[in-house]
């Protein structure tokens, strides 16, 4: 399972998130490589929001390597923006709702998120406070994959012979079994237009709201265990549409309305590493994947050119 030896080339299958993100560190690092992608429309990096949000959950505790991973995804998406000319990533402090109910456990524990909270506000309409967050922002993840598929275009072709396959295929490949358990869970999420202050990301109420500009938004999102058919519902629409009203207010109009389904393994942690039949994965980012995706990409780089270990945080191997 272990077993290692230097990717002089590979071949990547499947270019979401982790896919592209792999490229991108081929592509620096000066290493060879070829790709190919099944074009799926509902795929999860495509329609995702790209939320990066430090404290997250009902226990409001701080994302998991939170600090450890913001640094090198910043720079990264700087680096691929530099190279695109176009802008993907977009800081923007995370604004935490908190309800009434909330507040007692909240306001207990704001000390271990000191790092990453720049104010409480008191005096929130329809709420007990706002807890501002700062290192938050989107990834504009659909023009990324979009944009990083354009760029490497030439490179889209069958895999030679002797490349390493690597499989970066998301919730498709956790659903088909190749790694044997899986947790992927559906979401949805829903395109809106509103007068609404596009200054900051806004969380609570058991959902969030990112806005794109121009009056544009994406807000979700809903977990649905099964079916994983990748099929928007009117259940969620009408989740969602709640969340708006209470984060955003009562008048939007839905312009476009978005099911995918996230690639879950454990506790919502990348793996990367090889497959007994020789073959390499990189999946299970989940709604954290554009925090880790760059971090983890480059690990997988450099373990495929035998630079370093595998981080046992990642390794496929604790799976077994």
């Amino acid at each position: 399972m272990n077993a290692r030896r230097i990717a002089r080339t590979i071949h990547i299958t499947g270019m979401g998130l982790a896919g592209c993100s792999l490229a991108w560190w081929r592509h620096f690092s000066g290493r060879d490589f070829t790709w190919s992608d099944h074009d799926g429309e509902g795929s999860s990096s495509r329609m995702a929001a790209g939320l990066i949000n430090p404290v997250t959950g009902q226990n409001f505790s701080p994302s998991q390597w939170f600090g450890e991973f913001l640094a090198e995804a910043t720079a990264f998406y700087s680096r691929v923006q530099d190279e695109l000319g176009a802008q993907l990533h977009f800081p923007l402090p995370v604004w935490r709702m908190i309800g009434e109910k909330e507040w007692k456990k909240v306001s207990g524990k704001l000390d271990t998120a000191a790092e990453w909270i720049e104010r409480v506000e008191e005096d929130v309409p329809g709420w007990r406070a706002a807890v501002i967050l700062k290192g938050g922002g989107r990834i504009a993840t659909r023009e990324f994959c979009d944009r990083t598929r354009d760029y490497f275009a030439p490179l889209r072709k069958p895999a030679q012979a002797g490349a390493t396959e690597v499989l970066c295929e998301g919730a498709a490949g956790l659903i088909a079994g190749r790694l044997g358990a899986h947790r992927c869970a559906q979401g949805e999420i829903l395109t809106v237009k509103a007068a609404w202050p596009q200054d900051h990301i806004t969380v609570g109420g058991g959902g969030w709201l990112v806005p794109l500009g121009q009056g544009i938004f994406k807000s979700g999102s809903t977990y649905i265990w099964e079916p994983l058919d990748g099929q928007p519902t009117a259940e969620g629409r009408a989740r969602i549409e709640q969340i708006l009203r209470l984060l955003g207010g009562e008048d939007f109009e839905v312009i476009d309305h978005e099911a995918g389904i996230r690639p879950i393994i454990r506790k919502s942690q990348p793996v990367i590493g090889p497959l007994a039949d020789g073959r390499v994965v990189f999946n299970g980012l989940g709604s954290k994947g554009s925090l880790y995706a760059p971090g983890v990409a480059r690990m997988l780089d450099a373990w495929l050119a035998e630079e370093s270990g595998l981080d046992p945080r990642f390794d496929i191997a604790g799976l077994a």
